[in-house]
């Protein structure tokens, strides 16, 4: 098994869309990219930690490859916008990467260039190292699926 790490806004509809995909065996949403230890949801919605909402796959690379998760990772968006996806707006919703290794870094920038090449647009998507994944609290995880709500603004 191997992690990958994505923020593409609120992270209960990223979390919803990479739950789906066939490969990946567990979804984590939480937080990542700030200075706070262990933050709260609501320390991290105002704008004080730094942290990005993300969601943290576990996914079996035999059955579905992280380029084919970053291909979801670009649909499920939009990479052009810096602090706003749909109608949530903020530092924690910027389109983030953490990459786990160097080859992961490797695979999403040629992934992201690809893309701007394919779509004829900027992406603004930051690419970083991931330091440290805060999971979120329980309520949290899978909040979609515990209430039966197919979608969020992805």
């Amino acid at each position: 098994m191997e992690k990958a790490t994505f923020g593409g806004g609120c992270f209960w509809g990223v979390e919803e869309i990479f739950r789906k995909v066939k490969g990946v065996t567990k979804t984590t949403v939480g937080y990542a990219g700030g200075k706070t230890e262990n933050p709260t949801y609501e320390q991290v919605c105002a704008n004080t930690t730094g942290h990005k909402e993300v969601v943290q796959l576990e996914f079996d690379p035999k059955k579905v490859s992280y380029e084919e998760l970053l291909d979801v990772f670009w649909s499920c968006h939009d990479p052009t916008s810096l602090d706003k996806q749909g109608p949530d707006v903020g530092t924690q919703y910027r389109s983030v990467i953490f990459y786990h290794t160097e080859k992961q870094k490797e695979r999403a920038y040629a992934s992201k260039e690809k893309w701007e090449k394919t779509k004829g647009y900027k992406i603004v998507t930051e690419i970083l190292p991931l330091k440290k994944f805060y999971p979120a609290e329980e309520y949290h995880q899978h909040y979609l699926q515990k209430r039966d709500l197919g979608f969020c603004h992805t």
